[in-house]
């Protein structure tokens, strides 16, 4: 009687494990394992310390954040409206044009690590487009994460605003 009993425990057991749901089996797995992979930009908010809201990437944003399961990570975001060169040579840009597009974009590389209590990742930025960064921690605090889409808090950003930035995982 107790091995029949012990039998069909087991068999719910198994039968329960087989109908989890995707999400179920995602919120199993780390945060670090739940970054990996390539996310697209799809809308940031920067919020001044007077409330003030804003949205400095403008319509139809572009860009890519990859986190790899090694800890290296590398994000670029530009604006949709910068105007091309009137020169086809990137080394020929005017002052103007080299300006409009640093003041447009951002981009930056380097190893991250992942503290799964507190929900937060922090990028060692190794280089990109701002060079005061360089050699600089940057904190993220991850307020929602899905298979599909990663949200996050940057609470202190270059320009002295909180930011929260939404990414929709590339399929």
């Amino acid at each position: 009687m107790q091995r029949l009993n012990i039998l069909s425990l087991s068999a719910i057991t198994a039968l329960g494990l087989a109908f989890l749901s995707d999400n179920a089996i995602a919120q199993q797995k780390s945060l670090k394992e739940q970054l990996v992979g390539t996310w697209l930009f799809v809308s940031s908010i920067d919020t001044q310390k007077d409330g003030t809201k804003t949205d400095r990437w403008g319509p139809s944003p572009k860009g890519t954040l990859v986190f790899d399961a090694n800890g290296r990570y590398v994000l670029a975001i530009n604006r949709s409206d910068l105007r091309k060169f009137a020169s086809d040579r990137v080394d020929q840009g005017t002052a103007e044009e080299n300006k409009a597009v640093l003041q447009g974009s951002i981009f930056h590389f380097g190893t991250y690590s992942v503290n799964e209590a507190e929900k937060m990742v922090t990028s060692q930025i190794e280089g990109g487009s701002f060079p005061n960064l360089f050699g600089g921690a940057q904190k993220r605090v991850i307020t929602s994460i899905t298979a599909d889409e990663l949200k996050y808090t940057n609470p202190a950003t270059t320009i002295g605003t909180t930011t929260d930035v939404v990414w929709k995982r590339a399929k």
